[in-house]
């Protein structure tokens, strides 16, 4: 049994028992709820805050008796049914279990056995996803239904029904696993999942943003010991997983709103108010209050109560979360969910906390803006703005995003088709980081790639070129590889559509060669085959870029890191262009040789190059003259 694989087979075994155990506290203790529901010894903060839940528990007295466990404080607030008890645990303290007892007058009403396991050491140095990873975003309820028996659930509101394009149609953590090899054989190195934890609310509930219960995966897509299960299984494949996460809101019948802890815990009105969304207006050195404070305290929904993160016990709410997620599953980044929209400061000091506890850890943080210099303003050690940094290293480059998606359409011109991805570039200076910059030609949000150029497969091929070779952490949205299509205006549902072949009844399976078409075929090898080279190309993951203004819809630059360097060539014209090689000395330092990754075949540079018309071209240099 390999390293990887024994580690995968132990951590899920470890997450089985602590399941088991919990599960049997639970029942045990079933007039209480604490969260987070177990902790580890030898945290780097030792300041632990238990949220408890129980009846009138508000004037009890709360007592705790174990070495290395000092009980700090108890916070009682408006309503009696909660209780916040703030411990701090010694350094060196030792895994165990210990008693909270809850008493009245002397009687002891509650007993709550709690949990300090042992911390893993290798999770302290996980290394999280770079430049050298290539990210696969899929949306479990839509990628494979692994379990048609867990496709509804008796204690979940909505159930299956595949016919509606809203509905959950059935994809699970289980068809996840199960195509794990497909990813892999592909060349994807990492997967960004959309929420996999409990959304029981009436409708709309396959996306997950609408969380119920931040601790549980919801049980239509399994449970939590499949998710720790499939992190591990996905490491043993060399493949990183990145966990979706949302501060800004929860669902409507999360169990805390149904009963609200104070006033403050959310954001209220007098009636349903919602965000303007314009998060520029948070960057904007002459924005009113009113539209920075609508931005930030409206909801994004009726069904998702926009959460008060200014409230101290609410933020360490959310941000222990995420480090008990972290510590849990072993994953290897968050992707947080609309960054801009809870309060900057609280996203500032909970990235903090996170990356004390894993240093090596990674997070991308969803800015949708539309300018270089607002989205900058969101990465880690920005230079611009007010002085603000958001300790969170790797932003959504939705600049970029918005150039791929025209530049491959367009006609040539000063500012336009292959200018708009250079002028992008050209400002990377306002960036701390670039490199960390999350670039993707679509997503979850947006028209489907292969829709918004018109279907044409040469200027698909032109774009996941550029993605795969270009500065950045590029990310594929599932179906891209095969040239899915939709559009948003049609609905969500018409962006997130099943995968063909993830379903039992389906008629076609693309995860397979035989059941894609021709054109299918073409594009998803010509992915797979850049894919495979870039995963062994330290010039892409890790060298600097020089690149050259494009000229009649040609675009040049070059990828260096040491001895090892790369050209690339995109034709976006019509016609066949000769290409004189002396305007790329700088670049080319006298090599006259190289192999053509896409083909396979030796290439030798002459006076000229001939590119055919929309002809991508990637060039690894040899350092033979």
């Amino acid at each position: 049994m390999t390293s990887k694989l024994h580690k995968a087979v132990l951590r899920t075994a470890v997450a089985l028992f602590i399941l088991m155990l919990h599960t049997s506290l639970l029942a045990a203790t079933a007039d209480l709820k604490v969260e987070p529901p177990f902790w580890w010894a030898g945290m780097q903060n030792p300041n632990l805050q238990l949220l408890v839940y129980g009846t009138d528990i508000s004037s009890s007295e709360v007592d705790i008796d174990y070495k290395g466990i000092k009980l700090e404080r108890v916070q009682k607030v408006e309503n009696t049914n909660y209780l916040f008890i703030d411990l701090v645990i010694d350094k060196d303290i030792k895994p165990g279990k210990f008693k909270i007892k809850l008493s009245n007058e002397g009687k002891t009403t509650h007993t709550y056995e709690y949990e300090l396991l042992k911390r893993d050491d290798s999770s302290i140095t996980r290394k999280g996803f770079d430049p050298s990873d290539v990210i696969y975003l899929l949306m479990p309820d839509r990628f494979a239904n692994g379990d048609i028996s867990n496709d509804s659930h008796p204690a979940m509101i909505e159930k299956a029904d595949r016919s509606n394009p809203s509905g959950r149609h059935g994809g699970d953590i289980a068809g996840i696993t199960n195509n794990l090899n497909y990813l892999q054989d592909m060349g994807i190195t990492g997967m960004w999942i959309n929420p996999l934890l409990e959304n029981n609310n009436e409708a709309y509930t396959y996306h997950g943003y609408a969380i119920t219960d931040f601790y549980k995966v919801d049980p239509r897509f399994g449970s939590n010991v499949d998710y720790v299960n499939l992190v591990s299984l996905a490491h043993s494949k060399g493949i990183k997983v990145i966990m979706d996460m949302i501060f800004n809101h929860c669902g409507i019948n999360h169990w805390f709103i149904k009963d609200l802890p104070m006033k403050g815990w959310i954001h209220e009105f007098p009636e349903f108010t919602r965000s303007n969304f314009r998060a520029e207006s948070l960057t904007d050195p002459y924005a009113s209050e009113y539209d920075k404070n609508l931005m930030l305290q409206g909801w994004f929904d009726k069904n998702m109560p926009d959460l008060d993160q200014r409230n101290p016990l609410v933020s360490n709410y959310l941000i222990q979360n995420s480090i008990w997620w972290i510590e849990y599953s072993g994953i290897d980044g968050i992707r947080m969910d609309t960054q801009p929209y809870p309060y900057k400061e609280i996203m500032a000091e909970w990235a903090k906390r996170v990356f004390e506890e894993y240093p090596e850890f990674n997070i991308v943080g969803e800015a949708w803006m539309q300018r270089e210099s607002m989205t900058s303003f969101y990465q880690k050690d920005s230079q611009f703005g007010d002085g603000y940094n958001s300790n969170i290293p790797s932003v959504t480059d939705f600049p970029m995003y918005n150039a791929i998606t025209r530049a491959f359409t367009e006609p040539e011109g000063w500012t336009d088709g292959m200018a708009r991805i250079y002028y992008v570039l050209a400002q990377d200076f306002l960036y701390a980081n670039p490199n960390y910059n999350l670039i993707f030609a679509d997503n979850h949000d947006l028209n489907r790639f292969f829709t918004s150029v018109n279907k044409d497969v040469d200027a698909f091929k032109l774009a996941m070129a550029f993605l795969l070779t270009t500065r950045g952490i590029p990310m594929i949205y599932y179906g891209t590889e095969y040239l899915m299509e939709g559009e948003e205006h049609k609905g969500h549902g018409d962006i997130r559509k099943d995968f063909p072949g993830g379903w039992l009844s389906d008629s076609v399976n693309l995860f397979t060669s035989e059941g894609r078409s021709a054109q299918q075929e073409e594009a998803f090898r010509f992915l797979q085959t850049i894919l495979k080279w870039r995963s062994t190309s330290e010039a892409v993951t890790k060298g600097s870029l020089k690149h050259y203004i494009p000229q009649d819809g040609v675009y040049v630059y070059f990828r260096e890191w040491k001895d090892k360097r790369v050209m690339v060539m995109l034709n976006n014209s019509k016609g066949s262009q000769a290409i004189e090689t002396s305007r790329f000395t700088e670049g080319l330092k006298g090599a006259r040789h190289g192999k053509n990754i896409i083909t396979g075949n030796p290439f030798t540079f002459r006076n000229t190059i001939l590119l055919e018309p929309r002809q991508a071209l990637i060039i690894e240099l040899e350092n033979r003259k």
